[in-house]
Protein backbone atom coordinates (compact mmCIF):
# COMPACT_ATOMS: atom_id res chain seq x y z
CA UNK A 1 0.00 0.00 0.00
CA UNK A 2 0.76 3.18 -0.75
CA UNK A 3 -0.50 6.76 -0.91
CA UNK A 4 -2.06 7.25 -4.69
CA UNK A 5 -0.25 10.14 -6.30
CA UNK A 6 0.80 11.35 -9.70
CA UNK A 7 4.21 9.99 -9.01
CA UNK A 8 3.29 6.77 -7.99
CA UNK A 9 0.41 5.95 -10.72
CA UNK A 10 2.96 6.94 -13.13
CA UNK A 11 5.55 4.51 -11.29
CA UNK A 12 3.34 1.62 -11.69
CA UNK A 13 4.74 0.08 -14.21
CA UNK A 14 2.38 -3.33 -16.50
CA UNK A 15 2.09 -6.74 -15.69
CA UNK A 16 0.84 -9.92 -17.46
CA UNK A 17 -2.21 -9.52 -14.74
CA UNK A 18 -4.21 -6.60 -13.97
CA UNK A 19 -3.60 -5.77 -10.37
CA UNK A 20 -4.56 -3.08 -7.84
CA UNK A 21 -3.06 -0.20 -5.86
CA UNK A 22 -4.43 0.42 -2.69
CA UNK A 23 -4.59 3.94 -0.76
CA UNK A 24 -2.75 3.69 2.59
CA UNK A 25 -4.71 6.66 3.68
CA UNK A 26 -8.30 6.48 2.57
CA UNK A 27 -8.88 2.84 2.89
CA UNK A 28 -10.95 1.37 0.05
CA UNK A 29 -9.89 4.07 -2.75
CA UNK A 30 -7.52 2.17 -5.28
CA UNK A 31 -5.88 2.04 -8.55
CA UNK A 32 -6.37 -1.39 -10.99
CA UNK A 33 -3.56 -0.98 -13.38
CA UNK A 34 -4.60 -3.72 -16.58
CA UNK A 35 -2.06 -5.31 -19.10
CA UNK A 36 -2.92 -3.11 -21.74
CA UNK A 37 -1.35 -0.18 -19.35
CA UNK A 38 -4.73 1.49 -18.84
CA UNK A 39 -5.24 2.49 -15.51
CA UNK A 40 -8.87 3.15 -13.61
CA UNK A 41 -9.25 4.64 -10.20
CA UNK A 42 -11.53 2.81 -7.87
CA UNK A 43 -13.68 2.52 -5.21
CA UNK A 44 -14.21 -0.76 -2.96
CA UNK A 45 -16.55 -1.51 -0.37
CA UNK A 46 -18.54 -3.85 1.01
CA UNK A 47 -22.33 -3.21 1.13
CA UNK A 48 -25.47 -6.14 1.46
CA UNK A 49 -22.52 -8.88 2.84
CA UNK A 50 -20.95 -8.39 -0.49
CA UNK A 51 -17.54 -6.59 -1.81
CA UNK A 52 -18.46 -4.10 -4.25
CA UNK A 53 -16.57 -2.17 -6.55
CA UNK A 54 -17.33 1.25 -8.44
CA UNK A 55 -14.98 2.81 -11.27
CA UNK A 56 -14.47 6.01 -10.97
CA UNK A 57 -12.47 7.28 -14.16
CA UNK A 58 -9.42 6.73 -15.93
CA UNK A 59 -5.71 7.75 -14.96
CA UNK A 60 -5.31 11.19 -17.38
CA UNK A 61 -8.97 11.66 -17.75
CA UNK A 62 -8.79 12.37 -13.78
CA UNK A 63 -5.97 13.34 -11.81
CA UNK A 64 -5.43 11.45 -8.61
CA UNK A 65 -6.53 14.54 -6.38
CA UNK A 66 -10.04 14.43 -8.04
CA UNK A 67 -10.30 10.82 -8.10
CA UNK A 68 -9.65 10.70 -4.33
CA UNK A 69 -12.74 13.47 -4.02
CA UNK A 70 -15.00 11.55 -5.89
CA UNK A 71 -13.50 8.29 -3.97
CA UNK A 72 -14.27 9.89 -0.58
CA UNK A 73 -18.37 10.97 -2.03
CA UNK A 74 -18.61 7.02 -2.46
CA UNK A 75 -16.96 5.75 0.42
CA UNK A 76 -19.33 8.11 2.71
CA UNK A 77 -22.44 6.98 0.99
CA UNK A 78 -21.90 3.55 1.89
CA UNK A 79 -21.20 5.33 5.69
CA UNK A 80 -24.55 6.36 5.18
CA UNK A 81 -26.15 3.62 4.71
CA UNK A 82 -26.09 4.01 0.92
CA UNK A 83 -24.64 1.69 -2.33
CA UNK A 84 -23.42 3.37 -5.36
CA UNK A 85 -22.83 0.15 -7.21
CA UNK A 86 -26.75 -0.19 -7.01
CA UNK A 87 -27.10 3.27 -7.79
CA UNK A 88 -25.10 2.39 -11.05
CA UNK A 89 -26.44 -0.62 -11.82
CA UNK A 90 -30.13 0.29 -11.86
CA UNK A 91 -28.73 3.04 -14.33
CA UNK A 92 -27.34 0.85 -16.52
CA UNK A 93 -30.69 -1.26 -16.50
CA UNK A 94 -32.79 2.13 -17.04
CA UNK A 95 -34.36 1.96 -20.27
CA UNK A 96 -34.20 4.91 -22.67
CA UNK A 97 -37.26 6.38 -22.95
CA UNK A 98 -37.75 5.27 -26.22
CA UNK A 99 -37.58 1.54 -25.24
CA UNK A 100 -39.87 2.41 -21.89
CA UNK A 101 -42.45 3.93 -24.09
CA UNK A 102 -42.89 0.81 -26.10
CA UNK A 103 -43.11 -1.44 -23.13
CA UNK A 104 -46.02 1.62 -22.01
CA UNK A 105 -48.02 1.40 -24.66
CA UNK A 106 -47.86 -2.42 -25.18
CA UNK A 107 -48.01 -3.60 -21.60
CA UNK A 108 -49.94 -1.01 -19.86
CA UNK A 109 -51.94 1.36 -22.29
CA UNK A 110 -53.04 -1.47 -24.17
CA UNK A 111 -54.62 -3.12 -21.67
CA UNK A 112 -56.01 -0.60 -19.44
CA UNK A 113 -56.99 1.82 -21.85
CA UNK A 114 -59.60 2.42 -24.59
CA UNK A 115 -58.33 2.06 -28.22
CA UNK A 116 -59.15 5.58 -29.15
CA UNK A 117 -57.00 6.68 -26.09
CA UNK A 118 -54.44 4.16 -27.36
CA UNK A 119 -54.09 6.11 -30.27
CA UNK A 120 -53.63 9.10 -28.60
CA UNK A 121 -51.12 8.19 -26.20
CA UNK A 122 -49.42 6.62 -29.55
CA UNK A 123 -49.32 9.67 -31.27
CA UNK A 124 -47.92 12.21 -28.27
CA UNK A 125 -45.41 9.30 -27.62
CA UNK A 126 -44.42 8.93 -31.11
CA UNK A 127 -44.51 12.28 -32.63
CA UNK A 128 -43.72 14.35 -29.49
CA UNK A 129 -42.33 12.66 -26.65
CA UNK A 130 -39.65 10.46 -28.81
CA UNK A 131 -38.34 13.06 -30.54
CA UNK A 132 -37.13 15.30 -27.43
CA UNK A 133 -36.65 12.98 -25.19
CA UNK A 134 -36.33 8.84 -26.89
CA UNK A 135 -32.49 9.26 -25.96
CA UNK A 136 -32.66 9.72 -22.46
CA UNK A 137 -32.61 6.93 -20.08
CA UNK A 138 -35.84 7.61 -18.05
CA UNK A 139 -33.91 7.68 -14.83
CA UNK A 140 -32.05 10.55 -16.16
CA UNK A 141 -35.30 12.90 -17.11
CA UNK A 142 -35.85 15.60 -15.13
CA UNK A 143 -38.31 18.72 -14.50
CA UNK A 144 -36.15 21.10 -16.62
CA UNK A 145 -36.34 18.28 -19.79
CA UNK A 146 -40.01 18.49 -19.64
CA UNK A 147 -40.39 21.80 -19.01
CA UNK A 148 -38.08 22.14 -22.11
CA UNK A 149 -40.19 19.59 -24.12
CA UNK A 150 -43.52 21.81 -23.29
CA UNK A 151 -42.34 24.94 -23.92
CA UNK A 152 -41.04 23.86 -27.46
CA UNK A 153 -44.59 23.08 -28.19
CA UNK A 154 -46.14 26.30 -27.27
CA UNK A 155 -47.40 26.74 -30.80
CA UNK A 156 -49.40 23.57 -30.43
CA UNK A 157 -50.55 24.24 -26.34
CA UNK A 158 -53.95 21.94 -26.50
CA UNK A 159 -51.63 19.18 -28.21
CA UNK A 160 -48.96 20.11 -25.25
CA UNK A 161 -51.06 19.77 -22.75
CA UNK A 162 -52.09 16.24 -24.01
CA UNK A 163 -48.09 15.10 -24.12
CA UNK A 164 -47.71 16.66 -20.76
CA UNK A 165 -50.50 14.38 -19.75
CA UNK A 166 -49.20 11.09 -21.19
CA UNK A 167 -45.73 11.87 -20.51
CA UNK A 168 -47.46 12.11 -16.45
CA UNK A 169 -48.91 8.81 -16.69
CA UNK A 170 -45.54 7.20 -18.12
CA UNK A 171 -43.80 8.33 -15.12
CA UNK A 172 -46.28 6.99 -12.61
CA UNK A 173 -46.12 3.71 -13.97
CA UNK A 174 -42.36 3.48 -14.62
CA UNK A 175 -42.68 4.46 -10.49
CA UNK A 176 -45.06 1.38 -10.54
CA UNK A 177 -42.79 -1.11 -12.08
CA UNK A 178 -40.12 -0.01 -10.54
CA UNK A 179 -38.34 1.53 -13.45
CA UNK A 180 -37.58 4.86 -11.63
CA UNK A 181 -37.69 5.05 -7.94
CA UNK A 182 -36.95 8.10 -6.54
CA UNK A 183 -40.70 8.64 -6.33
CA UNK A 184 -40.19 11.90 -7.99
CA UNK A 185 -42.89 12.31 -11.26
CA UNK A 186 -40.68 15.68 -13.06
CA UNK A 187 -44.03 16.33 -14.91
CA UNK A 188 -45.06 17.64 -11.29
CA UNK A 189 -45.82 21.27 -11.37
CA UNK A 190 -45.15 21.93 -14.68
CA UNK A 191 -47.60 24.70 -15.78
CA UNK A 192 -49.75 23.36 -18.62
CA UNK A 193 -51.10 26.72 -21.01
CA UNK A 194 -54.46 28.02 -20.55
CA UNK A 195 -57.06 26.06 -23.03
CA UNK A 196 -59.72 27.94 -24.21
CA UNK A 197 -63.22 25.53 -24.59
CA UNK A 198 -64.50 25.91 -28.17
CA UNK A 199 -68.28 25.97 -27.92
CA UNK A 200 -70.55 26.02 -30.85
CA UNK A 201 -73.90 25.56 -31.63
CA UNK A 202 -76.48 25.79 -34.68
CA UNK A 203 -78.90 28.03 -35.01
CA UNK A 204 -82.04 27.30 -37.14
CA UNK A 205 -81.19 28.47 -40.23
CA UNK A 206 -78.00 26.54 -39.80
CA UNK A 207 -79.79 23.39 -38.87
CA UNK A 208 -82.24 23.69 -41.77
CA UNK A 209 -78.97 24.06 -44.09
CA UNK A 210 -77.32 21.07 -42.75
CA UNK A 211 -80.90 19.06 -43.29
CA UNK A 212 -81.24 20.26 -46.54
CA UNK A 213 -77.65 19.05 -47.49
CA UNK A 214 -77.90 15.48 -45.62
CA UNK A 215 -81.33 14.71 -47.38
CA UNK A 216 -79.49 15.26 -50.90
CA UNK A 217 -76.35 13.48 -49.54
CA UNK A 218 -77.42 10.67 -52.51
CA UNK A 219 -73.75 9.68 -52.76
CA UNK A 220 -72.29 9.21 -49.27
CA UNK A 221 -76.04 7.91 -47.26
CA UNK A 222 -73.78 6.74 -44.47
CA UNK A 223 -72.22 9.60 -43.45
CA UNK A 224 -75.18 11.51 -43.47
CA UNK A 225 -77.14 8.80 -41.46
CA UNK A 226 -74.24 9.05 -39.08
CA UNK A 227 -74.76 12.81 -38.81
CA UNK A 228 -78.58 12.76 -38.32
CA UNK A 229 -78.03 10.33 -35.56
CA UNK A 230 -75.61 12.24 -34.16
CA UNK A 231 -78.01 15.75 -34.23
CA UNK A 232 -80.72 13.57 -32.84
CA UNK A 233 -79.29 11.74 -30.06
CA UNK A 234 -76.45 14.28 -28.53
CA UNK A 235 -74.01 10.91 -28.83
CA UNK A 236 -70.49 11.36 -28.68
CA UNK A 237 -69.44 10.48 -33.10
CA UNK A 238 -67.40 7.03 -31.50
CA UNK A 239 -70.89 5.92 -29.97
CA UNK A 240 -72.67 6.33 -33.12
CA UNK A 241 -69.58 5.55 -35.63
CA UNK A 242 -69.77 1.93 -33.41
CA UNK A 243 -73.14 1.41 -32.81
CA UNK A 244 -74.77 -1.86 -33.24
CA UNK A 245 -77.95 -2.98 -34.14
CA UNK A 246 -77.82 -5.11 -31.32
CA UNK A 247 -77.70 -2.11 -28.91
CA UNK A 248 -80.74 -0.38 -30.25
CA UNK A 249 -83.99 -1.03 -28.43
CA UNK A 250 -86.91 0.89 -30.44
CA UNK A 251 -89.94 -0.60 -28.46
CA UNK A 252 -87.78 0.91 -25.21
CA UNK A 253 -86.87 4.05 -27.08
CA UNK A 254 -83.02 3.21 -26.36
CA UNK A 255 -79.77 2.83 -27.12
CA UNK A 256 -78.10 0.71 -24.74
CA UNK A 257 -74.64 1.00 -24.94
CA UNK A 258 -71.77 -1.53 -23.50
CA UNK A 259 -69.16 0.98 -23.62
CA UNK A 260 -68.32 4.73 -23.95
CA UNK A 261 -66.26 7.20 -22.60
CA UNK A 262 -67.81 7.45 -19.50
CA UNK A 263 -68.86 3.52 -19.23
CA UNK A 264 -71.70 1.27 -20.38
CA UNK A 265 -74.83 3.61 -20.32
CA UNK A 266 -78.36 3.72 -21.36
CA UNK A 267 -79.01 6.76 -23.93
CA UNK A 268 -82.81 7.75 -24.34
CA UNK A 269 -83.88 8.33 -27.64
CA UNK A 270 -87.01 10.40 -29.07
CA UNK A 271 -89.49 9.60 -31.87
CA UNK A 272 -87.52 11.40 -34.42
CA UNK A 273 -84.57 9.26 -33.70
CA UNK A 274 -86.37 6.16 -33.77
CA UNK A 275 -87.93 7.23 -37.18
CA UNK A 276 -84.15 7.61 -38.52
CA UNK A 277 -83.33 4.31 -37.55
CA UNK A 278 -85.93 2.58 -38.86
CA UNK A 279 -85.23 4.49 -42.01
CA UNK A 280 -81.86 2.80 -42.28
CA UNK A 281 -81.61 -0.62 -44.17
CA UNK A 282 -79.57 -3.20 -42.20
CA UNK A 283 -76.92 -4.50 -44.41
CA UNK A 284 -76.54 -8.71 -44.17
CA UNK A 285 -74.00 -9.85 -42.44
CA UNK A 286 -72.61 -6.53 -41.02
CA UNK A 287 -73.63 -5.80 -37.48
CA UNK A 288 -73.62 -2.16 -37.70
CA UNK A 289 -75.60 0.71 -38.29
CA UNK A 290 -73.45 2.60 -39.91
CA UNK A 291 -71.52 0.56 -42.07
CA UNK A 292 -68.46 1.23 -44.04
CA UNK A 293 -66.41 0.05 -47.23
CA UNK A 294 -64.82 -2.82 -45.57
CA UNK A 295 -67.52 -6.03 -45.33
CA UNK A 296 -68.92 -6.62 -41.69
CA UNK A 297 -67.35 -3.27 -40.67
CA UNK A 298 -68.17 0.22 -40.02
CA UNK A 299 -67.78 3.41 -40.90
CA UNK A 300 -64.49 4.58 -39.88
CA UNK A 301 -62.87 7.75 -41.27
CA UNK A 302 -66.39 10.63 -40.93
CA UNK A 303 -63.83 13.28 -41.31
CA UNK A 304 -63.55 13.54 -44.76
CA UNK A 305 -67.33 13.08 -45.59
CA UNK A 306 -67.94 15.44 -42.80
CA UNK A 307 -65.85 18.34 -44.46
CA UNK A 308 -67.46 17.46 -47.57
CA UNK A 309 -71.28 17.95 -46.06
CA UNK A 310 -70.19 21.22 -43.76
CA UNK A 311 -68.87 22.80 -47.17
CA UNK A 312 -72.36 22.37 -48.89
CA UNK A 313 -74.00 24.07 -46.19
CA UNK A 314 -71.87 26.72 -45.36
CA UNK A 315 -70.69 25.21 -42.32
CA UNK A 316 -66.84 25.31 -42.37
CA UNK A 317 -65.25 25.12 -39.44
CA UNK A 318 -67.99 23.56 -37.40
CA UNK A 319 -66.54 20.67 -35.47
CA UNK A 320 -68.46 17.17 -35.41
CA UNK A 321 -68.58 17.39 -31.94
CA UNK A 322 -70.30 20.69 -31.99
CA UNK A 323 -73.37 18.92 -32.94
CA UNK A 324 -73.35 17.17 -29.13
CA UNK A 325 -73.27 20.88 -27.93
CA UNK A 326 -76.28 22.21 -29.87
CA UNK A 327 -78.04 18.98 -28.82
CA UNK A 328 -77.49 20.22 -24.99
CA UNK A 329 -78.27 23.62 -25.70
CA UNK A 330 -81.73 22.76 -27.50
CA UNK A 331 -82.33 21.25 -24.65
CA UNK A 332 -81.70 24.37 -22.44
CA UNK A 333 -84.14 26.90 -24.29
CA UNK A 334 -86.42 23.92 -24.50
CA UNK A 335 -86.38 24.53 -20.80
CA UNK A 336 -84.93 20.84 -19.54
CA UNK A 337 -82.54 21.66 -16.42
CA UNK A 338 -79.22 20.81 -16.42
CA UNK A 339 -79.50 17.36 -14.30
CA UNK A 340 -82.07 16.02 -17.27
CA UNK A 341 -79.77 17.14 -20.06
CA UNK A 342 -76.78 15.62 -17.87
CA UNK A 343 -78.41 12.00 -18.24
CA UNK A 344 -79.45 12.65 -21.95
CA UNK A 345 -75.82 13.03 -22.83
CA UNK A 346 -74.35 10.31 -20.40
CA UNK A 347 -72.31 12.97 -18.12
CA UNK A 348 -71.72 11.61 -14.57
CA UNK A 349 -70.63 14.85 -13.09
CA UNK A 350 -73.16 18.13 -13.17
CA UNK A 351 -70.16 20.09 -13.94
CA UNK A 352 -69.76 18.75 -17.02
CA UNK A 353 -73.23 19.70 -18.36
CA UNK A 354 -73.04 23.18 -16.78
CA UNK A 355 -70.28 24.36 -19.19
CA UNK A 356 -73.37 24.56 -21.77
CA UNK A 357 -75.73 26.73 -20.17
CA UNK A 358 -74.34 29.94 -21.75
CA UNK A 359 -74.26 28.74 -24.82
CA UNK A 360 -78.17 30.27 -26.06
CA UNK A 361 -78.83 33.50 -24.83
CA UNK A 362 -82.60 33.84 -26.11
CA UNK A 363 -84.30 32.85 -22.54
CA UNK A 364 -81.61 34.80 -20.96
CA UNK A 365 -82.38 37.73 -22.81
CA UNK A 366 -85.61 37.85 -22.53
CA UNK A 367 -85.64 37.87 -19.09
CA UNK A 368 -83.23 41.11 -19.06
CA UNK A 369 -85.82 42.55 -21.39
CA UNK A 370 -88.55 42.10 -19.06
CA UNK A 371 -86.57 43.61 -16.40
CA UNK A 372 -84.85 46.95 -18.34
CA UNK A 373 -88.32 47.31 -19.23
CA UNK A 374 -90.04 47.24 -15.98
CA UNK A 375 -87.12 49.59 -14.41
CA UNK A 376 -87.24 52.15 -17.59
CA UNK A 377 -91.05 52.36 -17.41
CA UNK A 378 -90.67 53.25 -13.85
CA UNK A 379 -88.16 55.81 -14.50
CA UNK A 380 -90.48 57.29 -17.17
CA UNK A 381 -93.27 58.01 -14.43
CA UNK A 382 -93.87 61.72 -13.47
CA UNK A 383 -93.15 62.57 -10.05
CA UNK A 384 -96.25 63.27 -7.55
CA UNK A 385 -95.78 65.56 -4.82
CA UNK A 386 -97.29 64.50 -1.35
CA UNK A 387 -99.29 66.69 0.70
CA UNK A 388 -96.08 67.08 2.97
CA UNK A 389 -94.36 68.56 -0.38
CA UNK A 390 -91.99 65.42 -0.59
CA UNK A 391 -91.61 63.62 -3.59
CA UNK A 392 -92.39 60.30 -4.14
CA UNK A 393 -92.47 58.05 -6.91
CA UNK A 394 -95.45 55.36 -8.07
CA UNK A 395 -93.88 51.81 -7.16
CA UNK A 396 -92.75 49.40 -10.07
CA UNK A 397 -95.10 47.53 -12.06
Amino acid sequence: MTKITKRSVDAAGVGEKEFFIWDDELKGFGLRVYPSGRKMYLAQFRAGGRLRRINIGLHGALTPDLARTEAMKHLSQVRLGGNPANDRDQRKSSPVMKDFGKRFLADYVALHCKPSTYREYRRSVEMFINPKLGSHRIIDITRADVVELHQSMKNIPYQANRTLGVLSVMFNVAHTWGVRTDGVNPCWKVKRYKEVKRERYLTQDELARLGKVLREAHEEPEAANCIRLLLLTGCRLGEIQTLKWDYVDLGAGALRLPDSKTGAKLVPIGKAAIDALKSISKVTNNPYVITGKVEGQHLTDMQKPWRRLRKRAGLEGLRIHDLRHSFASDALQLGQDLTMIGKLLGHTQVQTTARYAHLKTDPIRSAADTVSDAIALALARPVVASKSGDAQTAALG
